[in-house]
């Protein structure tokens, strides 16, 4: 069975979904990874299980799931409740508490400022992601100081538009980007 990090090895487009419209849409994609980033307690373990049932690998952002608190309960609910792979958290303390329960953890950080970036070690000390994705991604500068800065894989995300964005944030380093723009999901 192939890892994650080889299925992004191979297909370094992560389709990033918003909304019932992006659902549908990724199912068609040629993308094998998907982030969601919407739903809630009531819909998720079927939105998961749409996109598993197309052969894709799911990741769903905890942050942004409504009707739910920023504890650890969501961590197990997503582990019983619904077939996703993993969890996207920008909160250390959601990571950790994934990756005890044995799910393949991505650690989401936004940079804005040179504090952001040399407070990465320290946050991912604490979390102990898998992976960490950079927020925005469309920085490639940027992106090799982050993979200078920690062992793990990254993945660049947001404002990530076309096709120049993808090929600069892999050669900056990234293992995969992620994106909501449908253009970009079948760019490569």
């Amino acid at each position: 069975m192939k890892t994650l990090i080889n299925v992004l090895e191979d297909n370094p487009i992560i389709a990033a979904i918003k909304d019932d419209k992006g659902l549908d849409k990724v199912i068609e994609s040629s993308c094998d990874v998907v982030y969601v980033l919407y739903g809630d307690i009531c819909n998720i373990g079927s939105i998961v299980e749409k996109i598993k049932k197309s052969g894709k690998i799911v990741f769903v952002n905890v942050d942004l799931l409504d009707g739910t608190s920023n504890r650890e309960i969501v961590i197990d609910f997503i582990r019983k409740s619904t077939k996703a792979d993993g969890i996207i958290s920008s909160k250390p303390s959601m990571v950790r508490a994934a990756n005890e329960r044995g799910l393949f953890t991505i650690h989401r950080m936004f940079l804005i400022d040179s504090m952001s970036l040399h407070n990465i070690p320290k946050q991912h000390a604490q979390s102990k992601a898998h992976i960490v994705d950079v927020v925005p991604g469309s920085m490639p500068k940027v992106l090799g100081w982050v993979q200078e800065l920690i062992e793990v894989p990254i993945i660049a995300s947001g404002l990530v538009c076309d096709k120049e964005d993808v090929m600069n944030a892999l050669r900056a380093g990234a293992l995969a980007i992620s994106s909501t723009n449908q253009t970009v999901w079948d760019n490569i």
